[in-house]
């Protein structure tokens, strides 16, 4: 199972009061850990890549079991980036080009814009914070 996607544009959550993108304050949450790997590889990481680096760091596990730990982690289903805190409160967007690498685009800027219009891409919303 993957969490990838693949020319697609995931939007702020339609319930989100976040004008502009803005770096998650609390250090070592999933939110922050998201927005840093992002911030410092766009379009490096996949979904799938981003989600087990912060499962690991979170778990401190080293990387020389991270092979098992990935097999592990994923042989269980996991929730995608549309419920990533990113798109839920802090409003970032978040692109996945055709090889399906991640990269924020926050919710203020033209490149956030142009990705939701572009009928070329599939654009999906973050999930509600509420039901």
């Amino acid at each position: 199972m993957t969490t990838n996607y693949h020319r697609t544009f995931i939007t702020v959550s339609p319930d989100s009061t976040a004008e502009a993108g803005r770096v998650p304050p609390r250090e070592g949450s999933i939110a922050q850990l998201q927005y840093a790997l992002l911030a410092a590889q766009p379009y490096q990481l996949t979904s799938d890549d981003l989600l087990f680096a912060v499962h690991a760091r979170r778990r401190a596990i080293p990387e020389s079991e991270w092979p098992e730990a990935r097999a592990a982690f994923f042989s269980r289903p996991q929730a995608c980036l549309r419920a990533s805190p990113l798109v839920k409160q802090f409003g970032w967007g978040l692109h996945h080009d055709a090889e399906g690498r991640v990269a924020l685009h926050g919710v203020e800027t033209e490149r956030y814009r142009a990705l939701s219009a572009d009928s070329d891409i599939t654009c999906l919303r973050g999930m509600r914070s509420k039901r």
